[in-house]
């Protein structure tokens, strides 16, 4: 892929692809297969550089790990069996891999050191540094810890109730990880809104008991986790480009297989129903402790909505391409309560304005959200950039689909972030 594509309307999409597998499953497949006890397989593994960037920190912890064409073999041996890296752990553009490792890490008997790329430098820490530190963890970091290079000294931690500001799955991740370290006591993260649960659902897959209710987690320390098999679902993250473009390009109709369908994550499914898309979900057998199913979109006549309060966290990475979708619906559009946004890879809130206005996009900027109004005709006949943010990326690239002039999309190969395959499968439903 070069890095600057020039990309043109098409005339209609139609066919059937099956995305690749879950980002979030993919990364925890390997954290956990690495902390249990024997031999995981997971099948469907995302190989895109953020889930490779997880595996990179744990060969560098002295974890095998085998990858073969859509196989990925972990060898576990327990938390005890990570060893000291000699080397700087690198998790490049990976905010999962940074958060849900710091705590590992936390409670390892040995130093670590984490960085990653210019991006991953501006984005906070301080809020999994403070839960940890709660709990014992010394970690020292950039502004005491608020920003990578992060160096952790793994010692004994402590249970707590933690009462996070913010639903966000990589916070409670790492606190509930951290968690399992304590000496048989119980740690528990309370949220405002639930965020996505596939690290509660992946750690009953490895044998650990995990108790819910509505909005808080709790695990015991002194589990040990149980070495098993994983298959990763499609990831609906990169689903929903694919089910925008269906729902926004003429004569359209794409059928998706084996997407995954966590209720934490299927916001987009539910903006599409509210803004009155043509969508069907096919359930599928469950190959997994993921519920899957087959989605088929077809070319829809759209209206505008209100997205805000609870929904948000189900679908916090989709709303760039939400906000191109709610250029081509009749009236206004509000997207609210998303203030997360600017603490992404990009400030996505500026960064999708900033783009869609200069395609001819309707469409301005909140404090913690945006503004969009429609039905656009979107010109084309411009330059634009992902800024380094595979989401940003795609969405442009879906845009490029029904803009009346060709557009330039620069800084494109961010895009293999979490979809390799994307233009490939853009090529093979075009028509």
């Amino acid at each position: 892929m070069t890095d600057v594509l020039k990309l043109s309307k098409v005339t209609s999409l139609a066919g059937t692809i099956e995305v690749p597998g879950d980002k979030s499953i993919s990364h925890r497949a390997v954290m956990f297969g690495a902390m249990a006890n024997g031999k995981t397989e997971i099948k469907n593994f995302l190989m895109g550089a953020d889930c490779l960037s997880t595996v990179s920190c744990f060969r560098k912890m002295g974890v095998s790990i085998d990858i073969q064409e859509g196989l990925v073999t972990v060898e576990g041996k327990g938390l005890e069996g990570l060893k000291e890296p000699s080397e700087i752990l690198d998790v490049g553009n990976s905010g999962t891999t940074t958060r849900l490792m710091m705590g590992i890490l936390a409670g390892a008997n040995f130093h670590s050191c984490i960085i990653g790329d210019e991006s991953i430098a501006r984005r906070p820490m301080s809020r999994v540094t403070k839960p940890l530190r709660m709990m014992g963890a010394k970690i020292d970091g950039r502004e005491d810890g608020q920003y990578t290079p992060l160096a952790i000294r793994g010692t004994s931690l402590k249970g707590i109730h933690y009462e996070s500001p913010v639903a966000s799955a990589q916070v409670k991740s790492a606190v509930l990880l951290a968690g399992l370290q304590t000496n048989l006591e119980e740690t528990t993260v309370t949220e405002p809104h639930k965020s996505r649960d596939h690290t509660e659902r992946m750690l009953r897959a490895f044998g650990v008991e995990v108790n819910e209710d509505e909005r808080s987690a709790t695990v015991k320390g002194g589990q040990r986790l149980k070495a098993t098999n994983i298959f990763v679902p499609g990831d609906i993250s990169s689903a929903a480009f694919f089910l925008v473009a269906g729902a926004i390009v003429p004569n359209s109709e794409i059928l998706l297989k084996n997407v995954g369908i966590n209720p934490t994550r299927t916001g987009i499914l539910d903006v599409l129903k509210m803004m009155g898309a043509t969508i069907e979900i096919i359930p599928q057998q469950d190959q997994t402790f993921e519920p899957i199913a087959d989605i088929l979109i077809k070319t829809s006549t759209l209206k505008g909505t209100t997205i805000s309060g609870d929904l948000i966290p189900k679908l916090i990475d989709e709303i760039p391409v939400i906000a191109l979708l709610a250029t081509q619906a009749e009236g206004e559009t509000i997207i609210k309560d998303a203030s997360e946004l600017k603490v992404k890879e990009t400030n996505r809130i500026d960064t999708v304005v900033g783009e869609l206005s200069k395609i001819g996009a309707t469409i301005k900027a909140t404090d913690d959200g945006m503004v969009i109004t429609g039905k656009t005709k979107l010109t084309g006949n411009a330059a634009v950039s992902s800024h380094g943010d595979h989401r940003i990326g795609m969405m442009l690239a879906i845009a490029s689909c029904i803009t009346d002039e060709p557009i330039e999309l620069h800084d494109s190969n961010a895009i293999g972030v979490s979809y390799p395959s994307f233009f490939e499968h853009l090529s093979l439903l075009t028509k």
